[in-house]
Parts: structure tokens; C-alpha cells; sequence
């Protein structure tokens, strides 16, 4: 396995460096890059890692069952779910889940990037409160954000085409959509069938050559894989080599954070963390970055709880771990006389967003888009381990021969829903279970709220009515009736907001409890979004980097 060269620069652990970053993922990849190259002095601890493009491999083994590039109970890091904390909660292989590599899951993502719109930060003053949730406004506004979705779009690199339903932008894309796949081709057509609008998805993928990366070869490994020729766009390419190149970024990986303690006068000192080598070590730092995920950084807070701190660090509002939102989602599968190939290329060259707002004459909140996709991600042994979607035989040459056809034969339109901020969703610290390192599992309690539930519903039938209007033989589809057991989006957990009282960090992601202690990640979202949140974690980084910057060049940090 190639590893980066991290010799140079080698601070002290015993001497102060201007920011410890905790994680390198889409949040924290951004912060190495924009603080170090400001000329800071930064430590990046990583707890996996640091694979190069040569790396990966299509090995579907790798990482869809032995969890190559994703924590679970085989590294050593169990987990308990729970629907609500009236039950106990039971271990699970993975209901949290995130990378262990450097970039995190923007190295495996799909790379589907929508922006937020206007009506996302502000939706409980336009819509009003929904009873028993904490559905709030954002702080900040999409216009204070949309400069930073355009840094994204072109430092990250983003392909796409302005749609119909899209908010105001200051730049167009810096690569041209992907090229429409056969199966989209289908999407495309049913919604002009309903009167309905797909148009080509934003991706951070590029099709063609931008910031001296590669255009996509169409290989078809992207969800759940790492990019072989660098054209999907993580910040483990786009990002961190230009922070190792800045002289003032040490990047030490196979560390894992113990906890943050803090000094008398209740500011962060240091970072306990232990080594590739599993020796504990203790890096001082004038300011930490806690960019860990929406899982990991409030149980990080909750491991470092103190006689100040007595809740966990920065935990005056007790809000650390609460409103997890996992963004909703459903799945509509077809079956086409003649093969559709939605396995190849990207993920989805289409989306829908006609519905991005659902009226609120139908009796509940929600939203979303739909976008096309093949059933098992593209993958032919994730079609072969589920079995036949159209009860089909389940072995011998007749189960092989009908896997072939459905594997060619399939496309899938999936909706991408909201979910609402409920305290009753969160991450906590499993009193018994224990992870390798002998601290706390992460224990997940949740349960939809029954508006995302009709959301997904609502969805789930507007897919089947667009499968039906592409010609579909056979559909068979899949919404969370009973909620959901897991995500891969963890949001919320130490959101934003002015009131110190409700909220974790204020709008420029600084704790409101610890004056040197940043989250920046998609723990700090209020909403969630209507489901692709990690381009809205990228220009959050890219903002809180800037007023980072300029409150420590005031000696405010």
C-alpha cells in the first residue's frame, strides 16, 4: 500500500501547533488545505490510512464485506441501534456508516452534489414549527454560503449543468454533465411523460481534465469505491496534497483521538490520541478542529467530559448527539424487456427535483429529488447476494442465467428525502459494549419522525408512477415503513446556532462553551437537506475556514 510521505514537517508533540484537525474527510481535508496554506502550523490526525489511486481496486469482497474502506465490528468497532431509549439497544454490525482513510467517505461517496436552496435555511419561518421536533432556521443564509459552493465547484470539481429548479449561482460549472446513461434515458423520458423535469445530475466527478486530474473512464466502481485514475473528485486528491506541499501540514495516520482536555481556564490544551503503534500521545495545540463526522465528533465530546465539563466538552445546551438526521430515502426497481445497462458509468446522470418541496396542503413536511441508479449500486455480486428482485429461481444455472438478465435488464429510481431534527435521535456512548481501544461504542437511537415516513411514501409512489411511464414489465420497490436502521449521512449532532442554549457551535463553527474548539463537519447542519449534505459540509469547511483565518490573524483563537 503507497503511503504519502509525512516525515516533513514533524512538530512536537509537546510544543503548541496552531490548530490540531481531528479527521481528513470532506470537512476536514478542506481545513488542512486552507489553514495550512494561510501559513498556520496544523497536525492532521486521521485514524486510517493515507491509500493512494493505485490503491483501489474493483474487489466488490474488499469492501462490501470485509469493510476494507469502512468501520465495523471486524476492525474492532462495534456499535448497538436502538429505535428509541426505551429499548435496549442491541449490536449491530455498522447502523453509523463512515471511512477510515484519508478523505473519509468523499474518497467512496457517489459524488451526487446538489446545493442546497434559499428555503432550506429558513423553512421553520416560512413553514412554522412541527410539533415535537426541533425544526429551526439556519443562522446564516444560502446567500452567505453560495461563494462557497462555488469554491467547491471549481477547487473541488464538480460536472453539471444548471437545471430548472436550481438556486442562483455566481459561476457555472467548471466541467460539463456527465454523458446520459441508457437507464436515465428512460427517467428522462417517463418525467416528460408526467410533466416533470430530469435534467443532468451534478456529480463531483469530472468529465473532463480540470486542476491537472483526469477525465472519468465510465469503469462503473464508484459507490463504495476509491477513484483508480483521480477523476472523482475527494478531498484526499483535491485537498490534501496541496496541504502536505504547504510545509506547515503534518499528516500522522492510524491515530485515534482519546478525548480533548482542557486547561483551568476551560480552553482546549491538548489532543490524547493514540499512535499507528497503539502508544498514547498527546499533541498541544492552540486551537482544535473537530472535523471527525456526524458520529464520531459528539462521541469524542462525550469521551471528553471533565469536572468543567461534567456533559461533555462543549455540552452546555445539551445538544451534543442530538438531532441526528439520517436524510430519507426509497427505491423503485424495474424490469425492461431489453437491456437498460444502468450498471455502467457513474452512479446517476439524471435527477428529478419537481418535488424538492412537497405541498403542505398533503399533510406533512418533506421534499426531495429522484434520481436514477442500478439496483445493487452496479455491482454483479450485490445483485447475486440480495438473489432475484422478481422471484426468480435461488440457485443453479437457471438462478445465474436470470441474475444476468436482471443485472442488464434493471434500472432503479430512488428518491432522496428530508429528515427532521428530533432530540430523540442521537448518538450516545454505549454504557456496556466496548470498541478495541477500550472506550464506549457508539450507540444509535432512531426512529422517523411520521412525516419522513409519508415523505418516503410519497416518494416511493411517485417513483413506481415514473417506472411505470418508462415501460417497466415488472417493478418491485422499498421505503422504510417501520424507519430506518442506518445511514451513511450523519448530520446534526452539534448544529449550528446563535442561541448557545439550543446549539453547539455559533455560525462560524466555533463552540459557544470552549473559545479554541471548531466542528466542522455534518454534525454542525441544522436541516438536513433533501439528501446529498456532503457538498453543503464542503462549503461550510470552506466558510469556516475563511473566518478561522481571520479571527486567528486577530489573535481572537
Amino acid at each position: 500500500m503507497a503511503e504519502a510521505n509525512n516525515s516533513l514537517p514533524h512538530f512536537d508533540t509537546r510544543t503548541d501547533v496552531d490548530f490540531v484537525i481531528i479527521g481528513s474527510g470532506a470537512a476536514g481535508g478542506i481545513m488542512a488545505r486552507e489553514l495550512s496554506t494561510a501559513g498556520f502550523s496544523v497536525v492532521v490526525l486521521e485514524q486510517g490510512p493515507h491509500l493512494q489511486a493505485g490503491d483501489f481496486r474493483h474487489d466488490e469482497w474488499a469492501y462490501d464485506i470485509n469493510s476494507e474502506l469502512t468501520w465495523s465490528v471486524r476492525q474492532g468497532h462495534p456499535q448497538t441501534f436502538r429505535k428509541t431509549e426505551n429499548e435496549e439497544a442491541q449490536p449491530v454490525e455498522r447502523a453509523l456508516s463512515y471511512a477510515h482513510n484519508v478523505g473519509g467517505s468523499s474518497v467512496h461517496y457517489s459524488g451526487n452534489f446538489w446545493r442546497l436552496r434559499p428555503i432550506d435555511f429558513m423553512e421553520a419561518s416560512v413553514k412554522g414549527t412541527i410539533a415535537g421536533t426541533n425544526f429551526t432556521d439556519w443562522p446564516i443564509s444560502y446567500e452567505e454560503l453560495e461563494p462557497y459552493y462555488s469554491r467547491v465547484d471549481w477547487e473541488i470539481g464538480v460536472s453539471g449543468l444548471q437545471g430548472p429548479w436550481d438556486p442562483p449561482r455566481s459561476r457555472d460549472y467548471p466541467c460539463p454533465p456527465m454523458p446520459v446513461k441508457g437507464s436515465d434515458v428512460l427517467l428522462e423520458r417517463a418525467a416528460r411523460q408526467l410533466g416533470l423535469t430530469a435534467y443532468p445530475a451534478p456529480v463531483a466527478i469530472l468529465s473532463q481534465p480540470h486542476n491537472g486530474r483526469p477525465a472519468c473512464t465510465h469503469c462503473g466502481f464508484c459507490n463504495g469505491y476509491g477513484c483508480e485514475m483521480n477523476a472523482k473528485s475527494s478531498t484526499m486528491i483535491a485537498m490534501i496534497p496541496q496541504a502536505l506541499a504547504s510545509g506547515n501540514c503534518e499528516l500522522r495516520t492510524g491515530c485515534t483521538a482519546a478525548r480533548i482536555d482542557t486547561d483551568d481556564s476551560g480552553r482546549v490544551r491538548e489532543v490524547v490520541y493514540w499512535d499507528a503503534d497503539g502508544t498514547e500521545q498527546a499533541q498541544r495545540a492552540k486551537a482544535v478542529v473537530l472535523c471527525a463526522n456526524g458520529a464520531e465528533t459528539p462521541r469524542l465530546l462525550l469521551l471528553s467530559a471533565n469536572s468543567q465539563f461534567p456533559d461533555g466538552l462543549a455540552n452546555s445546551s445539551g445538544m451534543v448527539g442530538k438531532n441526528l438526521m439520517f436524510n430519507a430515502h426509497c427505491s423503485v426497481v424495474g424490469l425492461f424487456e431489453h437491456p437498460v445497462n444502468a450498471y455502467k458509468s457513474v452512479p446517476t446522470t439524471r435527477v428529478v427535483h419537481d418535488y424538492y418541496e412537497i405541498d403542505q396542503t398533503m399533510g406533512f413536511y418533506g421534499g426531495g429529488g429522484i434520481d436514477g441508479r442500478h439496483p445493487s449500486r452496479g455491482m454483479p455480486m450485490g445483485l447475486a447476494l440480495r438473489g432475484s428482485l422478481f422471484d426468480g429461481p435461488s440457485w443453479g444455472s437457471e438462478f445465474k442465467r436470470h441474475l444476468s438478465q436482471e443485472f442488464t435488464h434493471t434500472a432503479a429510481f430512488n428518491g432522496h428525502t428530508t429528515s427532521l431534527p428530533l432530540s430523540s435521535n442521537n448518538v450516545s456512548l454505549d454504557p456496556t459494549l466496548k470498541d478495541k481501544w477500550g472506550r464506549p461504542a457508539l450507540r444509535c437511537t432512531y426512529m422517523d419522525h411520521p412525516d419522513d415516513i409519508a415523505t418516503m411514501k410519497f416518494f416511493h409512489d411517485r417513483c413506481s408512477e415514473l417506472m411505470s411511464a418508462a415501460g417497466a414489465i415488472k417493478q418491485t420497490g422499498y421505503y422504510a415503513q417501520n424507519g430506518q436502521n442506518g445511514s451513511v449521512h450523519l448530520l446534526g449532532t452539534c448544529r449550528m446556532g446563535d442561541d448557545p442554549t439550543n446549539s453547539v457551535i455559533d455560525r462560524y463553527h466555533r463552540a459557544h462553551d470552549v473559545p479554541n474548539l471548531y466542528m466542522v463537519d455534518g454534525s454542525s447542519l441544522v436541516t438536513s437537506g433533501r439528501g446529498q449534505p456532503t457538498m453543503t459540509i464542503m462549503a461550510l469547511a470552506f466558510r469556516a475556514a475563511d473566518n478561522i483565518i481571520q479571527a486567528a490573524r486577530r489573535g481572537e483563537i
